[in-house]
């Protein structure tokens, strides 16, 4: 009994000696759609944030998702919480929700109502259907933290947030106007109105988006096979942010070309920089946290690829946008009070005409098919149907009770598998109810999927895409356990950080505890592990 009060004792000292020497401010970054070899091929472009973070900071270059749905959602609620899928349960943006009989998102909650800065929006979301706490929570819960988090999505703020913030700000699906929900304020925080207001997104009409490089610095050219820009753009540069040609006000066309431009990045940067200021973060007799995800590559990789002119151009942008931001929180809060953790949600797949025109396999996925081949293989084995009842994502559900009723018929389920693999850019199909006890498995692909299968909101099915394979028919995007969607940026800087390149296998899952562990605050729900090899002594 002595000896269990005595360890008792000393884990609450650690944490106790650890919350003494905690940073002022955690500054969390995740940069959508960052996948990891961008570090090594654009690193010699920069000379701001992004450089900083290389040369002085920890580098771990081995990091990767060990799931399959590499999706925004749920790299985000990873991020932010330490655990993986199987646990905190966002394993896409959205999923069959067969309760209510509709395809949901993430973050909808028809209990929570917008809350405009400016515009009337009715943004019905919330954290409701993460199943743990994150990072931020128990921040707020141990540590009386103030916590900030601000992206162009709403699952981007609100995974990294968790389920309160005092600033939990995104852009409204209709992309002209900032909002909250009532998950988070009963009212337009004042600090953020402000900068709104003083700030409005029309403030960039008629800018034009050049190249800061020299062309020469390209080897691919400027308008790549298979992009696909937004309506009003070429695949070229110069990229005009006019909206469509005759138009001489913002229209839709114009909010869809600056969300895919670098000045939707330098409008985040500048936001996080005067929420830092104007609510003090990091001058608090506690740990506060800034939360911010730049969508804006993620939109910009989705239809120009990343060989692209333009995705090489974003972050040579946010190398710059980083730096002042960074150069902010030194005057603010001190150069040594801080520390930022950097990662990405996800990476994403070469253009599969791209990979095609350099001798290599890539295509598009037809889930019609594939729900098709799957219907008939059932009502061959079983009998009539309908059988398929929706296909989301990896994810195809069969109706009430008809995954049972070809469990019962001798080879029927292995039938509907093999149909479903037959199909064009399918590389493996797993049974949901095989997925439950495959945490663990040594077969990587089968581990992937089981870490991203929720019991009560999968699929009967999941499908594994092979490398290069997609579905949609325009530009690329990511969603597989395949390495260009897996792999992903770990960088951290700052207060308890030891600079240095590490090559330990680490995972984003990993960030969290780590942020906890130079906090003084415990995760219990985490699956990650802290990153100590990068920490100070």
């Amino acid at each position: 009994m002595r000896l269990k009060a005595s360890i008792l004792f000393l884990l609450l000292s650690a944490l106790v000696l650890r919350a003494q020497n905690a940073p002022r401010l955690v500054v969390l970054i995740v940069v959508d759609q960052m996948r990891a070899d961008y570090v090594d091929r654009f690193q010699a472009d920069w000379s701001g944030g992004l450089k900083r973070l290389v040369s002085k900071g920890a580098w771990f270059n081995r990091a990767a998702y060990p799931y399959l749905d590499t999706v925004t959602c749920a790299g985000h609620a990873t991020i932010g919480t330490g655990a993986f899928p199987v646990r905190h349960g966002v394993f896409q943006n959205s999923w069959f929700d067969r309760a209510a009989n509709a395809v949901v998102t993430c973050t909808g909650d028809a209990t929570a109502k917008g809350v405009a800065y400016g515009k009337s929006v009715a943004a019905s979301e919330s954290a409701a259907r993460l199943m743990v706490p994150t990072f931020a929570d128990e921040m707020r819960r141990q540590r009386s933290g103030h916590v900030v988090s601000l992206s162009l999505k709403a699952r981007s703020a609100i995974m990294m947030a968790g389920h309160g913030g005092d600033a939990v700000t995104w852009l409204s699906d209709s992309l002209d106007g900032w909002t909250t929900s009532t998950a988070f304020a009963t009212a337009p925080v004042p600090q953020v109105k402000e900068f709104v207001t003083a700030n409005p997104i029309e403030a960039d009409y008629g800018k034009t988006w050049n190249l800061l490089l020299p062309a020469v610095s390209y080897a691919d050219p400027d308008a790549g096979v298979g992009e696909t820009p937004p309506p009003g753009w070429t695949r070229s540069f110069p990229h005009v942010l006019r909206g469509n040609q005759g138009d001489s006000l913002p229209t839709d066309a114009y909010y869809t070309q600056w969300e895919r431009s670098p000045f939707a990045d330098a409008y985040l940067g500048r936001m996080a920089a005067a929420l830092a200021e104007s609510m003090q973060l990091g001058k608090h007799d506690t740990t506060d946290m800034l939360a911010v995800s730049f969508s804006s590559p993620d939109l910009v990789g989705h239809g120009f690829g990343p060989r692209s002119h333009e995705i090489r151009e974003m972050y040579e942008n946010l190398d710059r946008t980083l730096g002042t931001l960074f150069d902010h929180l030194d005057r603010l809060v001190g150069p040594d009070q801080y520390v930022v953790a950097l990662s990405s949600d996800h990476g994403v797949t070469e253009i599969p005409e791209q990979l095609r025109a350099d001798g290599r396999d890539g295509g598009r996925i037809d889930a019609q098919a594939i729900a098709q081949a799957v219907e008939q293989a059932a009502i061959n084995a079983a009998g009539p149907g309908p059988y398929v009842l929706r296909f989301v994502g990896n994810d195809i559900y069969l109706a009430e009770g008809k995954f049972q009723k070809l469990a019962k018929q001798p080879g029927a389920v292995d039938a509907v598998i093999k149909a479903a693999a037959g199909r064009p850019g399918v590389g493996r199909v797993f049974r949901g109810d095989e997925l439950v006890s495959a945490t663990s498995s040594r077969d990587p692909l089968l581990r992937a999927a089981a870490l991203d299968y929720v019991p009560d909101r999968g699929g009967d099915l999941m499908i594994a895409p092979k490398a290069g394979w997609m579905a949609g028919g325009l530009g690329t995007t990511h969603g597989s356990a395949n390495p260009d969607d897996q792999r992903v940026p770990i960088l951290l800087m700052g207060r308890g950080i030891k600079q240095g390149r590490y090559g330990d296998a680490a995972s984003p899952a990993d960030i969290a505890p780590t942020l906890a562990s130079l906090c003084g605050i415990t995760l219990p729900q985490a699956q990650g592990t802290v990153l100590r090899s990068a920490l100070a002594k």
